[in-house]
């Protein structure tokens, strides 16, 4: 659940980010830039986001420039990938409830549709670093994106909880949406002097406990959710604002730390 850094502003998994870079002048690359070539320029974002999303980011980059698409059209189409599968959520959310409708077909189309979106927001900014076409009206474009397509995300993932348990409490679902856009935040702020980590270890079990924090990894538990067993939209709710409240405390805590020392 995090944003990475703009060039172009895309391409940034959520928990990197930073403000826009400067525009490019010349491209970097010359010649028919490959998928290796645009994967060396990805922006990480966590084991499943950088063995998968960023994988399929390269492949979309390499067709998006043979038919000469901006890296805006990618952000663009993440925007709009995105939000149709969360409106289909919410819009069938009553009839899945009911058992009027089949959870398996939404759901699978949530799961695709979201990590095709996400795909397309790993490669627009793979497209831009490469071909040179980085901008700061770029990169705040793609953050804005980025903003409305989570915002979807959570509307989805909150309706299915309401529909399956009425009971559902509103601090819960006003809670979950809250702390969800906790990543987005910290991603903007990690760049320059604001830049730090609480956990700065690359080893394999430390990216792996950071799976809870990795976009791609996130959105694909929340599809299956919704594919094989809608009615625990409710604990995914419970547990990932638990995880992201308490990152929140921490890294509120962690900054404290480190403003008191530096005072």
């Amino acid at each position: 659940m995090s944003s990475r850094p703009s060039d172009h502003g895309a391409g940034r998994p959520l928990t990197e980010g930073g403000p826009a870079a400067p525009p490019s002048t010349s491209p970097p690359f010359r010649g028919t830039p490959t998928a290796a070539d645009y994967y060396a320029v990805n922006r990480g974002g966590g084991l499943f986001s950088e063995g998968i999303s960023q994988r399929i980011g390269a492949r979309i980059a390499v067709a998006a420039h043979k038919r000469h698409l901006s890296p805006t059209v990618l952000t663009i189409l993440n925007l709009g990938l995105g939000c149709l599968a969360s409106f289909i959520v919410i819009a069938t959310a009553g009839p899945v409830a009911e058992r009027s409708l089949w959870a398996a077909p939404i759901g699978l189309l949530a799961l695709v549709g979201w990590q095709l979106a996400y795909a397309f927001d790993c490669s627009d900014g793979q497209l831009a670093r490469v071909t040179g076409q980085t901008s700061p009206a770029g990169g705040r474009l793609d953050v804005l994106c980025d903003v409305a397509v989570q915002s979807s995300l959570v509307a989805a993932l909150a309706a299915t909880a309401k529909a399956q348990e009425p009971a559902t409490p509103a601090w819960l679902l006003a809670a979950f949406a809250a702390t969800w856009m906790v990543n987005l935040v910290t991603s903007v702020m990690q760049s320059g002097a604001q830049a730090a980590s609480m956990v700065t270890s690359t080893s394999f079990p430390v990216r792996a406990a950071k799976l809870v924090r990795d976009y791609g990894a996130v959105i694909a538990v929340a599809g299956l959710v919704l594919t094989v067993a809608p009615q625990w939209a409710v604990w995914f709710v419970a547990l990932f604002t638990l995880i992201n409240g308490g990152f929140l405390a921490a890294s509120i805590a962690f900054a404290g730390r480190a403003s008191l020392k530096g005072s």
